[in-house]
C-alpha cells in the first residue's frame, strides 16, 4: 500500500530524534494519516509478510473483553507476553522484572475491557467478564441497526481513571464508525505509532473490525482511516524500514477477506475469517521495544 510506504518515507526523510521510556530512541514526526478504501482489497501489507492469525486472535481477545494473556498464549499468540498489570508487577527493564512481567497473566483493564466494560470496577483477569461497566461495542452495534446515520458511534479505550492499572495505556485509543451511502467507514485515533512493527497490525486489525461491523449491520465496506499522532521508527528498525521501502508495493495485489458462517460479531472467532489470495515479500524481523 502506497499510503503506508509514504508514511515510512516521510519519517525517514523528516523525522527528528526523540528519546522515550523504552531506552531505544526513535525518529519521529508529529501527525500522519492513513487512508484506504476497502473496495480495493484487504489492507494486509504485501511488502513484508504480516501474520493474519495473530491479528485475528488479538481482535477476538479484544472483542471478548478478555484481559488474561494466557488466553492468547493458548492460541500461540505471544504479542502481549512482555507486559503485565503494573500494580502486580511494576514496569522495569532489569532481567528479574522482565521475567516477572512475562510470568504474570493479568494485563489489567486494557483495550477490550474498556470496549466491553468501560469504567466497570476491575478486579482481576479471572473475573473481568462479570463486571458492570458500559458495553460500548454493544451500543454502537445496536445503533448501527437502529440509527445508522448517527454521528456519535464512538468507542474509547482511553480511560484516565484506570490508566495506572493497564499493562500498557492504549496506543490506538478510540475509534468511530460513520455510515455514508450504505457504506460503513471506520476511523481510529492513535497516540503512539510504532510504524514498522505495530502499524501494519493496527491497519489489519481495524480493517477486520470494519469488515465484521459491516457484516453485522448488513452494510457495504467503506473507508478505513487512521489519525496518527507521534509517528515513529525505532533506531534499530531503520535498516529494515529502508529494506521494505526498496520493495515494490504494486508487485502483489491486495488479498480479500472472507468470513464464513457469520452470525454475530459477539460470537465470531478468529478462525471464522480467512485471507484469500495473499502473496507478499518475505518477513522482515523487527525487535519489539518494551
Amino acid at each position: 500500500m502506497k499510503t503506508y510506504h509514504d508514511i515510512v518515507k516521510t519519517i525517514l526523510e523528516k523525522g527528528e530524534r526523540k528519546p522515550n521510556r523504552t531506552g531505544v530512541d526513535t525518529i519521529a514526526v508529529a501527525g500522519a494519516m492513513f487512508e484506504h478504501d476497502m473496495a480495493n482489497g484487504y489492507p494486509l501489507l504485501t511488502t513484508k509478510k504480516v501474520p493474519f492469525r495473530l491479528v485475528a486472535t488479538e481482535l477476538e481477545f479484544f472483542l471478548k473483553g478478555i484481559t488474561d494473556k494466557e488466553w492468547l498464549k493458548q492460541k500461540n499468540n505471544h504479542i502481549w507476553n512482555e507486559w503485565a498489570h503494573p500494580k502486580k508487577v511494576p514496569y522495569g527493564h532489569d532481567e528479574e522484572t522482565k521475567k516477572r512481567m512475562m510470568e504474570e497473566r493479568d494485563l489489567g483493564p486494557i483495550y477490550g475491557y474498556q470496549w466491553r466494560n468501560f469504567n466497570g470496577e476491575y478486579i482481576d483477569h479471572a473475573t473481568c467478564s462479570v463486571n458492570k461497566g458500559i458495553d460500548q461495542l454493544k451500543i454502537i452495534v445496536d445503533r448501527l441497526k437502529t440509527a445508522p446515520h448517527d454521528r456519535r458511534m464512538i468507542v474509547m479505550a482511553w480511560n484516565p481513571t484506570m490508566l495506572d492499572s493497564m499493562a500498557l495505556p492504549p496506543c490506538h485509543y478510540g475509534f468511530q464508525v460513520t455510515v455514508i451511502n450504505d457504506r460503513l467507514n471506520l476511523l481510529w485515533n492513535q497516540r503512539s505509532v510504532d510504524t514498522m512493527l505495530g502499524l501494519p497490525f493496527n491497519i489489519a486489525s481495524y480493517a477486520l473490525l470494519l469488515h465484521l461491523l459491516a457484516k453485522e449491520a448488513g452494510l457495504k465496506e467503506g473507508k478505513l482511516v487512521g489519525f496518527l499522532a507521534d509517528v515513529h521508527i525505532y533506531e534499530n528498525h531503520i535498516d529494515g524500514a529502508k529494506e521494505q521501502l526498496a520493495r515494490d508495493p504494486d508487485k502483489y495485489a491486495l488479498p480479500s477477506l472472507q468470513t464464513d458462517s457469520f452470525t454475530s460479531i459477539f460470537s465470531w472467532k478468529a478462525e471464522d475469517s480467512q485471507v484469500v489470495n495473499y502473496e507478499s515479500y518475505p518477513k522482515i524481523a523487527f525487535e519489539i521495544a518494551v
